[in-house]
């Protein structure tokens, strides 16, 4: 390498060097540092300087950058060092916007009703069993149930819905297979709208389910309870879409009692939707209605796990046909009003594991019908059930229940059935269990003659047996 080439590598090191004191001068003072003596502080936003705290002067060596690009050094001479230019401070990052909030709801006119921003999630639960069903000698709400069936299935789906701390809607969707009943047709087995104005006081709209007796409200909850067949004396079946709801509205409310417990009361008042009645061939049906429904049930609850209570309920039947006549005879009208008359008592008492319960009561009817003296009917029906938790997976039941079609008519096998009846209960895990059931009935008032091709129930046998295996999924 010549001199020259030598001469300028140094020059070059050189001004790199006296760069480094100029670079280190223009660092600024650490955090909490005194500040240094030279030009006033700008005031904020552009403002004019403060008198202040002051900024460090730039150093005297230091000269504007020129515009263009920088000369180049002389060969054998040293450059005259030039500082880089400061870097803007970098600009704070946009904050992020939060997301847009809900639009707050316009008041409502009654207070308490007002809809929040956000509706808490909808609760969902489902259900679905399937049953076999098999009968000694008789066939029992089942065609062709002494060979065995599974025409026993049942499922099921609701949603509720809280809409405000007082205020909440409902809805369940229902299908089953009993038989020829149902054929999985879906149909809104419930549905309301409840606003909840005080423990003492409330009120349900739509198609609410009826409190009568103990167990009416669970008639479609297999998980709440041990037996697969409630008392069939007291809860029918092969009736649970017509006595499970009514279509009207409800006051309900709780009155504490202190010591004592608290009284819950629900009083009641519409319609029921019944399904079409099967009239003999070429009878014409003009009109089937219920033009009326009410009840109301009072249950006192102790503290001690002992409910007591009574239900009653008021209805009529109307139907209007048309009944072909005899032999080229003209036809001729059939009007029937059947007013019904429901009372029952409750006493249930639960302790631990353990539950006692029993209910008694007379169900009476006035049929009056075209041409036909008008006749009234009395009904007496009661049973008397336990069931204990043994276990976590296991709990075993038994009840029995009495059944006289009327109490003014002689005991003859056509006019009574008792049935004994016990059941084992296994739950698989919370969302699946298995039952097990057994019956011995004696009489025949509850088995059907078009069941049992058209032999009258009382020459049919009088006693008999029902066996029952059942599983639910529910979540």
């Amino acid at each position: 390498m010549s001199g020259e080439g030598v001469a300028a590598v140094l020059a070059l090191l050189a001004a790199a060097l006296l760069a480094l004191p100029a670079r280190a001068e223009m660092a600024a003072p650490e955090t909490g540092a005194p500040p240094e003596e030279g030009v006033p502080a700008p005031g904020p936003s552009g403002a004019p300087p403060t008198g202040g705290a002051a900024v460090p002067a730039p150093p005297a060596n230091l000269a504007p950058p020129p515009a263009g690009p920088p000369p180049l050094p002389a060969p054998g001479s040293l450059p005259t060092p030039v500082a880089a230019p400061e870097a803007p401070p970098p600009q704070p990052a946009p904050a992020e916007s939060p997301p847009d909030a809900p639009a707050e709801p316009p008041p409502a006119i009654i207070p308490g009703l007002s809809l929040p921003p956000r509706l808490p999630p909808t609760q969902i639960h489902a259900f679905v069993s399937q049953g076999y069903f098999r009968s000694t000698k008789n066939n029992y709400l089942i065609e062709e149930s002494t060979r065995g069936s599974f025409e026993f299935t049942e499922v099921g789906i609701n949603f509720t819905q809280i809409l405000t701390d007082d205020l909440r809607a409902g809805i369940q969707l229902f299908a089953r297979q009993l038989g020829k009943d149902g054929d999985f047709r879906a149909r809104m087995d419930w549905f309301y709208l409840d606003y909840r104005l005080a423990d003492w006081l409330g009120i349900r709209a739509g198609r609410t389910k009826m409190p009568f007796g103990l167990y009416n409200e669970v008639n479609d909850v297999d998980s709440a309870r041990v037996p697969i067949l409630l008392p069939q004396a007291v809860y029918p079946i092969i009736n649970r879409n017509l006595l499970l709801a009514q279509t009207g509205a409800e006051l309900y409310g709780y009155l504490g009692l202190g010591p004592g417990g608290g009284l819950e009361y629900r009083f009641y008042g519409g319609t029921l939707f019944a399904d079409t009645p099967v009239l003999p061939a070429g009878t014409v049906l003009n009109k089937f209605e219920v033009p009326y429904l009410a009840g109301g049930r009072v249950m006192w609850e102790t503290p001690v796990g002992l409910r007591l209570g009574s239900s009653v309920q008021v209805l009529r039947f109307n139907l209007n046909a048309t009944v072909p006549g005899a032999a080229g005879a003209p036809a001729t009208p059939l009007e029937e009003d059947v007013p019904f008359r429901l009372w029952m008592t409750s006493l249930e008492y639960s302790i631990h594991d353990l539950l006692v319960a029993g209910e008694w009561g007379y169900w009476h009817a006035d049929v009056d019908i075209t041409g036909v003296p008008r006749t009234s009917i009395t009904n007496q029906r009661w049973y008397v059930m336990t069931s204990y938790r043994a276990a976590p997976w296991f709990a075993p039941g038994v009840y029995y229940s009495s059944l006289l079609s009327d109490i003014h008519k002689p005991l003859t096998r056509d006019n009574y059935q008792h049935d004994f009846a016990a059941t084992l209960r296994f739950d698989i895990n919370p969302y699946w269990l298995v039952k097990l059931e057994g019956h011995y009935i004696d009489g025949t008032t509850d088995v059907p003659a078009a069941l049992n091709d058209g032999v009258a129930p009382e020459m049919l046998a009088r006693q008999w047996f029902l066996f029952l295996i059942k599983t639910t999924a529910s979540f």
